[in-house]
């Protein structure tokens, strides 16, 4: 369904609540393989409704959402609903052996929560392997009837979904790397809702039409889903004025270029105030570390309504992939809106001071000949995270033993130069271990990136809560005189961070949410090698402080 008119469907069903149950959303969400073409070539890929990207879903705050997922493709499947807090819904969060078992093939699944306090732009992706690569979309949430927005109300609204796009399979490209040892190949190309853009050996591919008409205000809503890499965005000849991240308003402020990570959304308010034409629209890779990222820009054409198709292009040109101060301009000018009606809630005190380093490793693998006998890992605190057989969730709520242990390390097992390139001994552990919580703890986790084989950016998102970036620099972090410059007034609210390459970052968060919950580096190929862990959040006081008990229809292992 086109986005504005499933937008239109849903505001005509809260015009008329006595036609459509307002307040609960069904959806039927068929994963389907379509044959589909991009960069003069054919393949195979994993889709919802034979949608790239598949279909915005529409909701309004505090809505309930139900989705049914149909599984019609020959691989296990699951859905994560990226950024949605699912208060006591774990059941509903999707990550594979985390919440759930997968969709087996043939099989359903309704995914069923509740869109508790909050508005914004969201985004759902497959949680299982590299599916999520061509299985995402948007997740729009409006705000109640009646309650407008904190900023000048625009004249309409578009949803932009970054990704990349991969000539070969990309579950072939993982298993491959895999079984080397060596880091899997990087994309062909990134895209611009579905789309490269103008590339070159290529006459055929088309190019994506942003529409506006002169004089309008439109509210872009972008929404990173690329599997690997941070992106610059920007578009020729306009300034973008940034009102929301990751779902939670922010003070506004203009920009020439956003950088939004894997996870992360942009909501942004273009002014189309230039002259009548077409302007260039613009999706690079940003990586400040020697990490190898695919090169190719994506572009798209904002398209002022009457331009003729043949009229000349205002081009721009992106950030160089190593411009970090570009993306500080960005992330240090974010702060959380703190008005009376959204107030910024940080924790002042903590009761749970967890210091956590992430990087590389190289554990041994003889078989990994390609790699010399070695395979290279990912590590939170010098542990590599073992997937389970069954579900983490499951495994607590049945009080399963034998499935996690709880001793997940609130410090590094060893300290050394972070920065620096690591010591001698480059080998973690692999288990599969939690970190307990109780309810209503206050938790802050300094989130600290080493040197090992290479320092690099890793976006870390966190399932079930929402958290404040409290502090962020270069370097290692210091106890003693870095908390000294924390922002504890309006900090950004956020579900997924960049923790700088070389450098840390703070947040702070409140266990308010009983269940297992996953935090893990949304750069996918750094999940897949071990950068994971999860949070078990006990129950607290009473039915209303405890996980529901789960559905009738959850998968089987």
């Amino acid at each position: 369904m086109d986005s504005r008119l499933a937008r239109i469907m849903l505001l005509m069903a809260c015009i008329l609540p006595a036609l459509v149950e307002c307040g609960v959303r069904h959806y039927k969400f068929h994963v389907v393989a379509k044959q589909t073409s991009r960069l003069c070539s054919s393949k195979s890929i994993v889709t919802i409704n034979g949608k790239f990207p598949g279909p915005t879903l529409y909701a309004r705050e505090d809505d309930t959402v139900l989705v049914k997922v149909i599984n019609q493709v020959n691989h296990n499947v699951t859905i994560h609903w990226h950024g949605v807090r699912q208060l006591r819904t774990g059941w509903a969060d999707g990550p594979a052996y985390v919440t759930q078992c997968p969709i087996q093939p043939g099989k359903t699944y309704v995914y069923n929560f509740t869109l508790t306090g909050q508005r914004g732009t969201l985004l759902y992706h497959a949680h299982v392997n590299w599916l999520r690569s061509t299985l995402h979309g948007a997740l729009v949430i409006l705000p109640k009837r009646g309650v407008p927005y904190p900023f000048p109300k625009p004249d309409d609204e578009l949803v932009v979904v970054l990704g990349e796009w991969w000539k070969s399979d990309t579950e072939a490209i993982i298993n491959e790397a895999l079984k080397s040892g060596l880091a899997p190949n990087v994309s062909d190309a990134h895209t611009i809702n579905g789309l490269p853009g103008t590339v070159t050996n290529c006459s055929s591919q088309d190019v994506y039409n942003l529409p506006v008409e002169g004089g309008k205000t439109y509210l872009l809503r972008i929404v990173n889903a690329a599997l690997n890499e941070e992106l610059f965005f920007k578009i020729a000849g306009h300034k973008l004025t940034v009102v929301e991240v990751d779902a939670t308003y922010v003070k506004p402020f203009k920009i020439e270029t956003i950088v939004i990570a894997p996870g992360q959304t942009t909501n942004v308010l273009l002014n189309a105030d230039q002259k009548s034409g077409k302007y260039l629209v613009a999706a690079s890779p940003f990586m400040d570390a020697p990490v190898a990222v695919d090169n190719l820009t994506a572009t798209a054409t904002l398209h002022y309504t009457g331009t003729l198709a043949t009229t000349p292009t205002f081009l721009t040109t992106p950030p160089p992939k190593n411009a970090t101060q570009v993306a500080n301009n960005f992330i240090s000018s974010l702060r959380g809106l703190n008005s009376k009606k959204y107030p910024v809630n940080v924790p002042l005190t903590v009761d749970h001071s967890l210091f956590f380093t992430v990087g590389l490793g190289i554990n041994p693998c003889p078989s990994c000949k390609a790699a010399n006998g070695s395979r290279v890992v990912a590590s939170i605190n010098n542990v590599t995270f073992l997937m389970p057989t069954v579900a983490l969730l499951q495994a607590h709520y049945f009080n399963i033993k034998g499935v996690f242990t709880t001793d997940f390390p609130a410090n590094p097992p060893h300290v050394f130069n972070y920065s620096g390139p690591g010591p001698t001994n480059l080998n973690t552990v692999t288990a599969t271990k939690v970190y307990k919580l109780p309810f209503n703890a206050t938790v802050q986790v300094v989130l600290q990136d080493t040197g090992i084989i290479a320092p690099e950016n890793h976006p870390v998102h966190l399932h079930g809560f929402n958290f404040f970036v409290v502090g962020k620099g270069v370097g290692n972090y210091n106890p003693s005189t870095d908390p000294n410059n924390f922002n504890l007034v309006d900090p950004v609210e956020r579900n997924t961070v960049g923790v700088p390459a070389g450098g840390w970052t703070a947040i702070r968060f409140m266990a308010d949410n009983p269940g297992v919950w996953f935090m893990h580096c949304h750069l996918e190929v750094h999940t897949t090698w071990g950068l994971k862990m999860a949070f078990l959040v006990e129950n607290g006081n009473g039915s209303e402080q405890s996980v529901i008990p789960p559905p009738k229809d959850l998968p089987k292992c």
